[in-house]
């Protein structure tokens, strides 16, 4: 997930504070069903009171995420204070940073650039990972194993275009069609950023601006959640999506696959306070066997079904846990 701009310090330390001392470590929606036994069980040794605090950010695709934490840390035997739902970035990070918090779930990509300031991200999704890992440990988190999950950003096409469109299914074959059916819907941020539209298209061989190419007239603005349906509607061949967004499967659209490796990665994994994971090691391997299923596919399908049938985020959490057998209904 992208984050364009930077939090100061000052604007840091006021949300965080916001949070803590105005909720009193109070969760804003600590809501999760009760959980049976299931392939999650209580770690060994583990003392009657030990707790552990998870934090996520406010967004669906995060609190889906984090109630499925605050779930495995129930069944592995924690008392869990459940502080999900942080506004923004940078206060989840400090909360997981200061101990305030425990673990939570956070993507390669942003924290290669949000946190540890490198202005570029890594296409490579092992590469950025093992990166990001080993530049973290120096600031106390510890990096838990990837999901396959990589909520980046892509180009989608109306899947009933698809066949008119040559069977487009690889972002190389843009520059195979006509310049008349180049056309693309895109937000404000991605038209103008650096790392945004221009240099993706200069990337696969194409030119803003060229009447041959891409010309200006070819590329629509929207607001980030009315491309979709712009998308939809043939506003556009191609529209700017997440890759994990619920819309997707909702209207029927189809993500080109990003063939010469343009976009960078941004796979959620499990980031653990350090000092907290060598007091219980255990958790790192409850959340490896966690990880592994959490695909796009699965991601996709669970946003669905808090954005767009109005479902919460926790139900859905404790509804896919016992899908995958790790806990059970009670």
């Amino acid at each position: 997930m992208m984050f364009g701009k930077l939090f100061t310090a000052a604007t840091l330390v006021a949300a965080a504070g916001v949070l803590l001392t105005g909720c009193g470590l109070a969760p804003a929606a600590s809501y999760v069903p009760e959980a049976g036994p299931g392939s999650i069980a209580p770690l060994d040794g583990l003392p009657e009171n030990a707790r552990l605090t998870v934090t996520s950010k406010a967004y669906t695709e995060q609190l889906v995420l984090g109630k499925i934490a605050v779930l495995a840390a129930q069944a592995a035997g924690f008392k869990v204070t459940d502080l999900t739902g942080v506004p923004g970035s940078q206060p989840a990070r400090e909360l997981l940073h200061s101990g305030q918090a425990n673990m939570m779930w956070e993507y390669t990509g942003t924290a290669w650039m949000t946190y540890l300031g490198h202005e570029e991200g890594i296409a490579n999704q092992k590469e950025q990972w093992k990166k990001v890992h080993d530049q973290d440990l120096g600031n106390g988190m510890t990096w838990g194993k990837p999901a396959p999950m990589n909520n980046t950003y892509a180009m989608a096409v109306r899947s009933e275009a698809v066949k008119k469109l040559g069977g487009i299914t690889k972002m190389s074959q843009l520059k195979d069609l006509p310049a008349k059916d180049r056309t693309f819907c895109v937000d404000a941020e991605f038209n103008s950023r650096s790392d945004g539209l221009n240099p993706m298209l200069e990337h696969y061989g194409l030119k803003r601006g060229d009447a041959k190419s891409v010309p200006d007239s070819n590329v629509g603005v929207y607001d980030t959640g009315a491309i979709y349906s712009a998308t939809d509607a043939g506003n556009c061949n191609f529209g700017e999506v997440f890759t994990t967004d619920g819309r997707i499967q909702a209207l029927d659209l189809t993500i080109l696959e990003d063939d010469l490796g343009y976009f960078p990665a941004y796979n959620v994994a499990p980031v653990f306070n350090g000092k907290f994971l060598d007091q219980y090691p255990g958790m790192a391997d409850v959340f490896a066997k966690i990880a592994p299923l959490l695909t796009d596919k699965e991601l996709r399908a669970m946003n669905l079904e808090v954005d767009v049938k109005g479902r919460e985020p926790a139900d859905v959490a404790f509804d896919w846990m016992v899908k995958e057998g790790f806990i059970s209904k009670p």
